[in-house]
C-alpha cells in the first residue's frame, strides 16, 4: 500500500482543516492581544501557524493539494513582506521535497513496471529519494549500462488523489485567495485540472523531454536530460548534478542569480521557437544551475510533464502587441486585444486606459536590462489588486482567452522567480531574438535574411 492518502474521506477532513485552522487561529490571536501581546508580535506568530500548517498538508497529500502549493510558492514575492516571510520557507519547501513514500511501496511499483528482474537494470539504486513532487518521487540511481539516471516512480493512486483535491480546493478558493493579493486561485485551479491527465502520463512527458534533449543538445546555454526507459508509472532519465534554483534564490551570489534569471528568460522564449513546446511548470524545483567548461553557468531543465503544445511557437500577436504598446500605439494595440478575444464584444474601453493598464506590467521589456525584485513585484500585485485601483477596475473587464491561459500562467509564474533570485536581465535582447512579432516585419526579415546568409 502506498502512503499518499488515497480516501476520498481522509484526504477532504485533511484539507477541510486548512479553514479551520485559519479561524481557530484567529481566535486565538485575538485572545492574545486581549492578554496584552502587540498586533505584530500575534499577526507574525498566526503567519508562521499558517504556514507550518499549510506546508504540513499540502506536502503529506502530494497529488492536487502539492501541485497547488508549488504553484502558488512562485507567487510568494507578491505578498508584503511582513507577510512573505513565513510562507515563503514553507511554500518554497514544497519545490524540492515532501514527504517520501515508503520503500516497499517504491520496489513495488518497480516490480509491477519494470518486472521482478528489475534490480538488474541498474548497477545501484538508492531508496532514499533524492526528491519527491506532487505525483511522485525521483531516486538516483546507475543504469546497466553505467550511465547515472533519475528514476521517477508515480505514486500508486495519484491521479485520484490530483482530482479530489483540486476538486476540494476549489471549494476553499475564497479563502485561500488572500494569501496571494490581486491573484484569482480559482482559474489557476481549474487550469491544473484540466492539465492532471497529461501530467500522470509518463508517455507524454518522455516525448516532451526528449524532444527539448534533442533540440538543446550541445546547447551551450541549456541542459536538458534524455530520456533513457519509460514505461507506465517509471521514467528513467538522465542524472545532472547542479545547484537547486531554490538554493540560488536563498544563497546564491549575484552572479548565479543574474546568470539563472537569463538563462531562464531565454529558455522560455527560446523553447517554444524551437520545439513547438512550451514548458508550462516554472518553479524552481524544476530548474538548476550547472559550471559549464568556461567557468560559467549553464541552466538545467528538469520535469516536462506539463507542456503547450505550440505547433506556430508562441503566437505573433503577443510579440506585435507588446511592441506596439511599448511604442505607444493604444488604438492599435486595442483593436488587437479586440481581436484576439482579451476584450469581449460587449464590452468597450478607452484605448489609452488600457495603454495605461499595461505599460507598468511590460516595463522590463523598455530597458535594455531591467532588476526584477519582490518590491516591483508587490507594487504590481497592489495595483492591480486593490479594488480602489482604476488599475483594478479595468483588469475586471478584460479576459483571458484559453488559448492564452497557460502562456500567461507561465509568463506571470516566471516573472515570479526572476523576482524572487532578484536578477538583472536583458529581457528585451531575449524578446527581439526569439518572440515572433516584437521586431517589426522588415526588420525581422532582414535579419533572417542575414542568418541564412551565415
Amino acid at each position: 500500500m502506498s502512503d499518499l492518502p488515497r480516501k476520498a474521506v481522509t484526504r477532504t477532513a485533511k484539507l477541510a482543516a486548512l479553514p479551520i485552522g485559519f479561524a481557530g487561529r484567529a481566535t486565538w490571536g485575538l485572545g492574545k492581544r486581549i492578554g496584552g501581546k502587540s498586533a505584530e508580535i500575534v499577526g507574525r506568530e498566526l503567519q508562521q501557524r499558517t504556514a507550518e500548517q499549510l506546508f504540513k498538508v499540502l506536502g503529506e497529500l502530494k497529488g492536487g493539494a502539492m501541485k497547488f502549493g508549488q504553484a502558488l510558492s512562485v507567487f510568494e514575492s507578491a505578498l508584503p513582506e511582513e507577510v512573505a516571510g513565513p510562507y515563503r520557507a514553507a511554500l518554497t519547501k514544497l519545490q524540492e521535497a515532501a514527504p517520501p513514500m515508503p520503500t516497499r511501496t517504491v520496489h513495488g511499483v518497480l516490480e509491477e513496471r519494470l518486472g521482478k528482474e528489475w534490480p538488474e537494470l541498474f548497477l545501484e539504486f538508492e531508496d532514499k529519494p533524492s526528491a519527491a513532487a506532487s505525483i511522485g518521487q525521483v531516486h538516483h540511481a546507475v543504469w546497466h549500462d553505467g550511465r547515472e539516471v533519475a528514476v521517477k516512480v508515480q505514486y500508486p493512486g495519484a491521479g485520484e488523489a490530483l482530482l479530489a483535491d483540486l476538486t476540494q480546493l476549489s471549494r476553499f478558493a475564497r479563502l485561500l485567495g488572500p494569501l496571494i493579493p490581486g491573484m484569482d486561485i480559482k482559474p489557476l485551479i481549474a487550469e491544473l485540472r484540466d492539465r492532471v491527465s497529461e501530467e500522470l502520463d509518463y508517455g507524454l512527458e518522455a516525448q516532451a523531454q526528449q524532444a527539448h534533449a534533442d533540440e538543446f543538445a550541445g546547447d551551450p546555454d541549456v541542459l536538458v536530460p534524455a530520456v533513457v526507459h519509460q514505461c507506465d508509472q517509471v521514467l528513467v532519465t538522465e542524472w545532472i548534478d547542479g545547484i537547486p534554483m531554490s538554493e540560488v534564490i536563498a544563497d546564491g551570489t549575484q552572479e548565479q542569480r543574474d546568470r539563472a534569471g537569463q538563462l531562464l528568460a531565454r529558455f522560455l522564449f527560446s523553447g517554444p521557437a524551437r520545439t513547438r513546446l512550451l514548458h508550462a511548470d516554472p518553479h524552481p524545483g524544476n530548474f538548476r544551475l550547472l559550471p559549464d567548461e568556461k567557468g560559467g553557468w549553464r541552466l538545467g531543465v528538469l520535469d516536462f510533464g506539463t507542456v503547450d503544445r505550440l505547433p506556430g511557437g508562441l503566437p505573433s500577436t503577443i510579440g506585435a502587441s507588446l511592441r506596439m504598446t511599448l511604442d505607444g500605439e493604444a488604438e492599435a494595440v486595442y483593436e488587437m486585444l479586440c481581436e484576439e478575444g482579451f476584450v469581449k464584444e460587449s464590452i468597450e474601453l478607452e484605448p489609452e486606459a488600457v495603454l495605461d493598464y499595461l505599460l507598468p506590467i511590460i516595463e522590463p521589456a523598455q530597458a535594455d536590462e531591467f532588476t526584477f525584485s519582490r518590491g516591483w513585484m508587490r507594487s504590481q500585485a497592489a495595483r492591480v489588486g486593490d479594488p480602489r485601483s482604476p488599475a483594478y477596475q479595468l483588469g475586471k473587464r478584460l479576459n483571458l482567452p484559453p488559448a492564452y491561459l497557460l502562456i500567461h500562467r507561465v509568463t506571470l509564474s516566471t516573472i515570479g522567480v526572476l523576482c524572487q533570485l532578484g536578477a538583472t536581465v536583458r529581457l528585451r535582447d531575449e524578446l527581439e531574438e526569439w518572440l515572433p512579432g516584437f521586431l517589426p516585419e522588415e526588420e525581422s526579415t532582414e535579419e533572417g535574411e542575414q542568418a541564412s546568409e551565415a
